[in-house]
């Protein structure tokens, strides 16, 4: 994406200069343009169209054309197609089906279930990239085994399912590199069981998924307390020790104390960096922990299959409204309906969505094999990397750096070589390195690894 190549934040040291021309640091207009063609009518529309079904529950009805989870599903199959025949067919739209067992927990039959699919294909064909954008679809009540009574779930995850749909409509008028899946996931509130069946899929199909971001909650500005209400800042969720790491990988970390440095970490800096240059006074939190306390989501299959992913959440979380029978008790109304949404809200967190996968798509592939080399001791830094093999050459790289103490990267150098000399010491900075393109799209930091 488009940033300043100069310093993000003073350290009291200069900035080397390695190259007299950099790359564009004003925002992309193609990707301000998207972001703010995002309809709020259009997400407010959807929502109610959603809550119209009754129940989404997992375990409701799909023969009927009016009510549960199958008619929720052909809608949003048929409202994908419609966006595709507007985009001259570029979507390619399926509802993945898969069958699940009685799990002596939250599914008590053979359950068919269906993840409604759009795929954006990439346009070059050597660049294999996949990135993932999802809500879930399903919803429920106070008994997470009532698949009869109405469940709006508009909040949870309507807000989530309809921002995907947004996405869809508004990026499938424009061309990437790289391929997106919009994809509302089905079975999240019985156990997690759409994203783990896409997870597992991706992992076998052997599919270069370079970033998967989860919207779950992301509708409402209101807490359970009313007197708090924040529509200007949205969380996001990210592991640090990757769940797949292995021993090797366990004892490099520890000898770096690069806890903080995982994949989908910096993924979660990058979304908050996208926000800060296509969504104006509005902020990303980063939250650095897995997800909200205790509890999970739909990209925590993702983390566990050893993808990079991200949840965003709302920053408030109102309980009166999640999960709950629709009642009213002692004047307070219970229920997830969409009288308690904040659409305004609900539009720049799916434009936050929309800058990051955007810029994300349009980038080159991130370098390969980046390493600090350890040959000698010095209190300079020297690092190297190998350019992509496939998709676009990048124009440059950008070397990030910042503090051990810092959470967020504070400079950046950019270089035309694969390789950077730094007069810094590798004992008191975190180094990261990023492709760029002329257009100033960046990939994801890469970290270095010590080589000789």
């Amino acid at each position: 994406m488009r940033r300043s190549a100069t310093l993000l934040l003073a350290l009291g040291v200069a900035a080397p200069v390695f190259a007299q021309t950099n790359p564009a640091t004003t925002p992309d207009p193609l990707i301000t343009k998207m972001v703010q063609d995002v309809s709020e009518q259009r997400l407010r529309d959807d929502i109610d169209k959603l809550v119209s079904f009754g129940t989404r529950h997992t375990l409701s009805d799909t023969k009927s054309k009016k009510r549960g989870i199958g008619a929720a599903r052909n809608w949003v199959e048929d409202e994908f197609r419609k966006y595709s025949k507007a985009s001259g067919g570029r979507l390619k739209v399926e509802q993945d089906t898969f069958t699940i067992k009685p799990d002596g927990r939250r599914i008590n039959r053979p359950v068919l279930m269906a993840n409604v699919m759009a795929t954006l294909p990439g346009t070059d064909p050597t660049d294999k990239r996949v990135f993932i954008v999802s809500g879930h679809i399903d919803s429920r009540v106070t008994d997470v085994m009532n698949a009869t009574a109405d469940a709006p779930g508009a909040n949870d995850d309507g807000s989530g399912t309809v921002a995907v749909m947004e996405l869809a409509r508004v990026m499938s008028q424009q061309k990437f590199p790289a391929t997106i899946i919009f994809v509302a996931v089905q079975g999240e509130e019985q156990g997690l069981y759409g994203s783990t069946h896409l997870a597992k899929r991706a992992k076998k199909e052997g599919w270069q998924l370079v970033a998967m971001l989860n919207n779950d909650i992301m509708g409402n500005s209101s807490g359970h307390d009313p007197e708090i209400k924040d529509d200007k800042r949205l969380r996001v969720f990210s592991e640090g020790v990757p769940a797949t790491e292995t021993a090797d990988e366990a004892r490099v970390r520890r000898t770096l104390s690069s806890e903080n440095d995982s994949p989908s970490r910096n993924l979660a800096r990058y979304t908050r960096l996208a926000c800060q240059q296509y969504v104006p006074g509005h902020e990303v939190v980063l939250e650095y922990r897995p997800d909200r306390f205790l509890r999970g989501g739909d990209h925590t299959p993702f983390n566990q299959q050893g993808f990079t992913a991200v949840r965003f959440s709302e920053m408030n979380e109102d309980f009166r409204h999640q999960h709950q029978d629709l009642r009213t008790e002692s004047g307070t109304e219970y229920g997830d309906y969409a009288k308690f949404m904040d659409f305004p809200y609900l539009r720049k967190n799916t434009g936050v969505n929309l800058a990051t996968l955007a810029a994300l798509a349009l980038a080159p592939a991130a370098p390969e094999n980046v390493g600090v080399l350890t040959a000698n001791l010095t209190n300079r830094t020297e690092l190297k990397w190998e350019a992509p093999k496939a998709g676009e050459k990048p124009a440059g790289y950008y070397v990030l750096m910042r503090e051990t103490s810092a959470p967020e990267w504070q400079q950046k150098f950019f270089v035309t070589d694969t390789k950077a000399d730094l007069p810094h010491s590798k004992d008191n900075f975190i180094f990261g390195v990023v492709s760029v393109d002329a257009e100033g799209h960046e990939s994801l930091p890469v970290i270095p690894k010590p080589v000789r």
